[in-house]
This record gives C-alpha cells, sequence and structure tokens, in this order.
C-alpha cells in the first residue's frame, strides 16, 4: 500500500483576519475578527509569520478546506507549521 501524499494548493483564495484585542487577549465584542489581508493562502501565510509571535495568537487565515492539514479557518499552530512545510508540500 502506497502512502497518500499530502497537497496543499498555496495559491487559493484566503483572508487573514484579526480578533480585537485588549490587553493582548482575543476581546469579545459581538463584531468577531476584522479583514486584514484578502489574497492567496501563500500570502496570507507571508503576512501571519510577519507579526511577533506574541500577538499571532490574535490572527486566523480563513480559506477553502484542504483536508487533511487545511480546515476553513486555520489557527495560529497550524499556520506556523503550514509555514515550515511549505517548500516541502
Amino acid at each position: 500500500m502506497g502512502a497518500t501524499k499530502a497537497h496543499v494548493n498555496f495559491d487559493a483564495p484566503a483572508i487573514l483576519r484579526k480578533w480585537p484585542s485588549r490587553n493582548n487577549q482575543r476581546y469579545a465584542n459581538g463584531t468577531g475578527p476584522y479583514l486584514l489581508v484578502d489574497g492567496t493562502l501563500d500570502g496570507c501565510i507571508l503576512e501571519f509569520m510577519a507579526k511577533p509571535a506574541s500577538m499571532r495568537h490574535l490572527y486566523e487565515i480563513h480559506t477553502s478546506p484542504q483536508p487533511p492539514l487545511v480546515s476553513a479557518v486555520v489557527s495560529g499552530e497550524v499556520v506556523v507549521e503550514l509555514a515550515r512545510l511549505r517548500e516541502f508540500l
């Protein structure tokens, strides 16, 4: 049996969003995250990685799901892993 190779389309449309924050914590004031970048998954990953590590928990990427690696909303930990794996996928 052959192993299935994971593939991620880094050219897929994606949106980088940021949650409103107060004291470096998400501030749930009912508005939800707001749009920062409307582009490709690759572009959103690059923008995300340019943010300070201490602030990345406030950001998320919205894109079309690409199972098993990419869900519709990609959280910080997964974005960091995708950034590291980008050259191999």
